[in-house]
């Protein structure tokens, strides 16, 4: 009976935690998603268009996370780092992905193992997992993005050459550019049409994609529309200096594949011969399994192999 009601539980979190999961890369952004559900409500009628009650519960409980685990700086950080990533979620929302990343892996972990010693351990590491899948969903965006700056910044020197004004310039490379770059140049112009200065628009940019590329380019704007000069010129220099940099950055890839390679089977190779063991003799490691001190050399192993991983992953992480 204990078995059915935690599979029940764990059957119910993951259904949730696949929600959140789904809307964490939602293509589409959140206001032309909310758009587009208000305009089927108005179709279907005022009485369909009506919030279920699961709705207004999850409301409720996204107002109690808001009032209890959120204060005002935590708040703004998490949208920030929420921004960077580009998912369209509320600071409570990815409060709500934690709590439930946490559920699952602990009632997963005890299932497996039967053992309660364990469940701190795998607490940690749900209460980590949304972290986990956000930076990496922040480092290809950025990444994305400064494969896109270098012809950005080329398309913006054609365009003031033509006799385009800065923000005008702006605006040809948006329509040109790709969905991340296009996103968040639209939001710039947007926020220029509302009065905002071209320098503090820029400024929130860098906040939004902390690039030192284009940090850079940024600076450049900025010194250019202080003391005057040929903003062109200025740009070309930056864009001839990118390029370098991405030049030699691949060289340094190229040179570092080994020591990464080495991260990844210094991580998977216990886990390997642990299976290889396990299928040659299943006694040897069932034996892990079945006491308090196995289980704690297994959190112990499993803890090395990742602290390993990640220290030869910033050994061969050279910055350029």
């Amino acid at each position: 009976m204990k078995e059915l009601v935690v599979v029940l539980f764990l059957f119910s979190s993951f259904l949730l935690f696949l929600s959140i999961f789904k809307r964490l890369f939602l293509k589409e952004n959140r206001i032309q998603y909310r758009v587009n559900r208000y305009i089927v409500q108005a179709e279907q009628g005022e009485d369909k268009a009506k919030s279920p009650r699961f709705n207004i519960q999850l409301k409720y409980t996204k107002n109690h996370i808001r009032k209890k685990f959120l204060t005002k700086d935590k708040n703004v950080k998490l949208e920030l780092f929420l921004s960077r990533s580009g998912v369209p979620l509320k600071p409570e929302e990815y409060v709500m992905f934690q709590f439930i990343s946490i559920a699952l892996t602990s009632g997963i972990s005890y299932l497996i193992f039967e053992s309660l010693l364990i469940l701190p351990f795998t607490a940690v590491l749900g209460y980590y997992i949304p972290k986990m899948i956000l930076v990496n969903k922040q480092k290809r965006r950025l990444k994305d993005f400064n494969d896109d700056l270098p012809e950005m910044i080329s398309t913006i020197i054609g365009a003031l050459r033509a006799g385009f004004s800065f923000q005008q310039a702006l605006k040809s490379v948006m329509e040109e550019a790709g969905p991340i770059l296009k996103e968040e140049l639209k939001l710039v112009i947007k926020e220029m049409q509302y009065g905002t200065s071209v320098e503090d628009a820029l400024n929130q940019l860098k906040e939004r994609m902390p690039s030192e590329d284009l940090d850079l380019m940024i600076q450049a704007i900025v010194i250019q529309r202080q003391v005057g000069g040929n903003l062109a010129t200025v740009l070309e220099k930056i864009v001839e200096t990118i390029r370098d940099r991405i030049k030699i950055q691949g060289q340094i890839s190229t040179l570092t594949a080994q020591g990464r390679l080495s991260g990844a089977i210094v991580g998977l190779l216990p886990v390997i011969l642990g299976l290889i063991l396990y299928i040659i003799e299943p006694s040897y490691i069932g034996t892990l399994f079945e006491n308090a001190i196995g289980i704690i050399l297994l959190v112990v192993a499993i803890v090395s192999c990742i602290i390993g991983f990640f220290l030869i992953r910033k050994i061969t992480a050279i910055e350029v």
